[in-house]
């Protein structure tokens, strides 16, 4: 079950994120997180503009398995774009900070369920380094479109995936 995040998950949250920043370092990507994010004043920011989303446990609610940012919004890192174009200039929804405890399997395409019937559009950037989530947006039906550079100017591989609405399957 995905729900929004409250200030009680807090703790877990960040216990979630360190535990995401540990993996990536050990599986070839220490550079992406390794400064500390997202930091704990980005996350409370989140939580309390409601745009940061945890996952529970099938079997047990209780227990947060994952997190994430997703709102339907303008990332302004997003209006550059090189080596590439975006497929589309229709409205948005970015998700970002994709973390998980690493015990439930398909994690990404649970973030996805959650997502995709809000907005037919979806982008997502990552790091060079993380062949992990490059593997899995590609297998999620996600498209290359480019290179974008996130706040403190490091480059990021930007994805966007287009999910055609009834209406448009006619």
């Amino acid at each position: 079950m995905v729900r929004k995040a409250v200030m009680d998950d807090f703790p877990v949250i960040l216990n979630i994120y360190a535990t995401a920043r540990a993996f990536m370092a050990k599986t070839g990507n220490p550079t992406q997180w390794a400064d500390g994010h997202p930091s704990a004043d980005l996350l409370r920011e989140c939580i309390l503009a409601q745009k940061l989303f945890v996952f529970t446990d099938p079997d047990d609610f209780s227990q947060i398995r994952g997190c994430f940012y997703f709102a339907i919004e303008n990332d302004p890192t997003y209006a550059q774009i090189s080596e590439g174009s975006w497929l589309s200039d229709a409205p948005y929804g970015v998700i970002h900070m994709v973390a998980s405890d690493g015990q439930v399997h398909g994690f990404l395409r649970n973030v996805l369920d959650f997502c995709e019937p809000q907005t037919s559009h979806l982008r997502i950037d990552t790091h060079h380094d993380n062949k992990i989530m490059q593997h899995l947006l590609e297998k999620n039906g996600f498209t290359r479109c480019g290179i974008i550079h996130v706040e403190d100017g490091t480059p990021r591989i930007a994805y966007q995936r287009m999910s055609l609405t009834q209406s448009q399957l006619g």
